[in-house]
């Protein structure tokens, strides 16, 4: 029995933990401390990025608490669900207060409404028998439904509405509750990558952004043709795709997309993102003697050995590299093949297209520079995945709607009460409460009065 006791007491502190509302402001302080250090850190960027604005040091305690992607991190996540629980246990903890007085049926007392401030006296002509179905009718009407109770020297009419209104502050709790429970599923289900697809040419799987690591989509994804129109200034004007869906070996899905209008299918978004061009596998070089200064241009297909002029030896074209690393520095989009000299071993060439003397630096008895590339164009699209959009939209749409009735709607109660003063006249008492916005409740007692003295 001491042991049940002890249970009890250790789940009645944590229940109380969670109850509290410091709990809620110390949680958001630190949410707010982390969206301000997700500014000062950005977010996502490449690792030489990081190396060039941050020290080594820095660099590993950042990555040990993943701030280079924060919201992503496990130590977020545990925030945004002691957020959750904390707002749960806190609805939970006072609901059924706020239940009991939804469903309590309110007591018809004249004596309470006596005393409120929001009360206008009236003075009328007529018996107050006469007065019952007139006035019931008015608040009928112009407030809700009623109930009529006789009293000693007259009667009293009752109403009320919004009583559901006080669990408007619930909708936004539940609101906000949606509103994690989405940003936690997209977090930990969902993705955001990168493919270039050239044109005739089919995908079936993305690179995550910021990482080596793909993903398949579950459908293969083609690009028809890609075209894009510019300015006078050379500027691109608009680029656009014509994308199609295979699924099963058949076009399912067919778009053109541009900017800001793209492909969704199945919860993945395709958007209209970059686009550039691939160089092909057919080139032109120029082979330059370094003993005779004689230059000689040939036609060159990747994985053809050519012979060259004056016993230079043999060059293979063996492939092309989106990007090539030299010393440090990236030398960009690059053709590489080896050039073979009387049955030495193969000596590598890199042809950077942005640097065109760049094999002069080789040194070689012959030198090579591209003067001529056949190329194609690719789309580049970013791609996301969000299981919890719907969610998220749910809880704006609860957002919505519970402030607006913890805001602007209210438990309002009315009470007319009409006592006989002469066998042809009796007084008339307008009074009403509300939870909130007492000054609006005043003026709907004013209101009311004014329909009953002038009816």
């Amino acid at each position: 029995m001491s042991e049940t006791a002890n249970n009890g007491t250790v789940f009645d502190r944590i229940w109380a933990f969670f109850a509290s509302v410091k709990l809620s402001v110390v949680v958001l302080v630190l949410l707010a401390l982390t969206s301000v250090l997700g500014t000062l850190i950005p977010q996502n960027q490449t690792a030489m990025y990081y190396h060039q604005n941050y020290g080594e040091a820095l660099i590993r305690i950042f990555e040990l608490f993943q701030l280079f992607d924060m919201y992503h991190s496990w130590w977020f996540r545990f925030l945004i669900m002691i957020l959750a629980m904390n707002i749960t246990i806190c609805s939970l903890e006072r609901l059924p207060r706020v239940l009991s007085i939804v469903r309590k049926k309110p007591a018809l007392d004249a004596e309470k409404f006596r005393r409120h401030k929001n009360r206008v006296d009236l003075t009328m002509e007529g018996p107050a028998a006469g007065q019952r179905d007139r006035i019931t009718a008015i608040i009928s009407k112009k407030f809700g439904k009623t109930s009529v109770v006789d009293t000693e020297t007259g009667f009293a009419v009752f109403s009320e509405r919004g009583r559901a209104t006080r669990l408007g502050v619930y909708v936004v709790h539940l609101s906000i509750l949606a509103l994690i429970l989405g940003s936690l599923v997209g977090s930990l289900f969902g993705y955001e990558g990168f493919v270039n697809i050239p044109e005739g040419e089919t995908v079936d799987r993305i690179k995550l952004r910021n990482s080596d690591t793909t993903v398949p989509l579950g459908f293969q994804v083609r690009c028809d043709d890609f075209d894009v129109s510019h300015y006078d200034n050379g500027a691109p004007k608009e680029y656009r795709s014509d994308l199609v869906i295979i699924e099963d070996g058949q076009a399912t899905v067919k778009k053109r997309i541009v900017v800001n209008d793209p492909l969704r299918h199945k919860g993945v978004n395709f958007f209209q993102s970059s686009f550039g061009t691939i160089p092909g596998q057919n080139l032109t070089l120029s082979f330059t003697s370094k003993a005779s200064g004689m230059s000689y241009e040939k036609k060159i297909k990747a994985d053809q050995p050519v012979e060259l002029e004056e016993g230079l030896g043999t060059f293979v074209l063996q492939g092309y590299l989106p990007s090539y690393p030299f010393m440090g520095q990236d030398l960009g989009e690059s053709y590489v093949g080896t050039i073979s000299v009387n049955g030495k071993e193969p000596e590598e060439v890199i042809l950077p297209l942005h640097f065109a003397k760049f094999d002069k630096m080789r040194k070689g008895a012959v030198s090579v520079e591209i003067v001529n590339f056949d190329s194609s164009h690719y789309t580049g699209l970013q791609v996301t995945k969000d299981p919890g959009v719907y969610l998220v939209y749910a809880g704006f749409i609860l957002m919505i709607a519970g402030c607006y009735i913890a805001f602007f709607m209210a438990h309002q109660n009315l009470c007319v009460e009409v006592v006989k003063t002469g066998d042809h006249s009796c007084a008339v008492m307008v009074s009403g409460s509300a939870n909130k916005n007492r000054m609006g409740m005043g003026m709907i007692v004013k209101k009311i009065a004014s329909h009953i003295g002038n009816a």
